[in-house]
């Protein structure tokens, strides 16, 4: 049976937790072989170590997690059931890459489309596929072009996914809030 569900909701609302437990039982047979996806850019910072730490803790030993900014290869080679966690940090990984923040975007624009373009190609493909993301635009406009490229460029992902996901969570203070097919 094929499941796409995305997760989103705001930075600490409880979304990852969310999403790990779509992937333990009674959703899925105790043991079963999940990947879990860190799909962000690495970080040189103790509060991020910290966060990592705190992930991994919650997860069983049994997942294997890859680490890759190619979440479109990673979720096209991973058997069995997949957590990618998660799209934000997914696309600031791309943007860092393509040195996108100050730069004109006809310079990186059609290089992340290509890159946005291949990774709903896997998500579409993948059979049994949980991912996180977070949700903006529901505060002000970002003052800096950055915030503006991050924000504008993430929604626009996340409407992407969410039209090929079969069910979308919405996660607000650790409340779930299914708004797109059957809980």
């Amino acid at each position: 049976m094929t499941v796409r569900i995305l997760v989103t909701g705001g930075v600490r609302s409880g979304k990852s937790r969310h999403a790990e437990s779509l992937l333990l039982p009674p959703h899925l047979s105790t043991g079963t072989a999940v990947t879990y996806i860190a799909s962000g850019p690495q970080r040189d910072d103790a509060d991020w170590a910290a966060r990592v730490a705190a992930h991994r803790g919650r997860r069983p030993a049994a997942w294997t997690t890859i680490e890759s900014t190619d979440a479109a290869a990673a979720l096209l080679t991973s058997p069995g059931p997949v957590l990618l966690d998660c799209l934000g940090t997914w696309l600031t990984a791309q943007l860092d890459e393509l040195a996108a923040w100050e730069a004109p975007e006809s310079d990186w624009g059609p290089d992340l489309d290509e890159r946005i373009d291949a990774l709903e190609t896997a998500w579409r493909t993948a059979c049994h596929v949980v991912a996180v993301t977070n949700e903006v635009g529901w505060g002000v406009v970002p003052a800096h072009r950055s915030g503006r490229i991050f924000a504008d460029r993430l929604g626009l992902l996340n409407q992407r996914i969410a039209a090929a996901a079969d069910r979308v969570d919405l996660v607000v203070a650790g409340q779930v809030l299914t708004v797109k097919g059957e809980a």
